[in-house]
């Protein structure tokens, strides 16, 4: 059925979570990266 814990627990969180749930994850993902990396460069470009 499931090769490990780990399987299982992928498994339940994607039953979980609807399509609009992960898509809205990956868009926060997405924006806070680019948050972090143009405050990174904005620093470097201050200096």
């Amino acid at each position: 059925m499931f090769e490990s814990l780990d399987d299982q627990m992928k498994h339940d969180a994607m039953a979980e979570a609807s399509t609009k749930e992960r898509w809205l994850k990956y868009i926060v993902i997405g924006i806070v990266s680019v948050v972090v990396v143009g405050g990174i460069f904005a620093v470097q470009f201050i200096k």
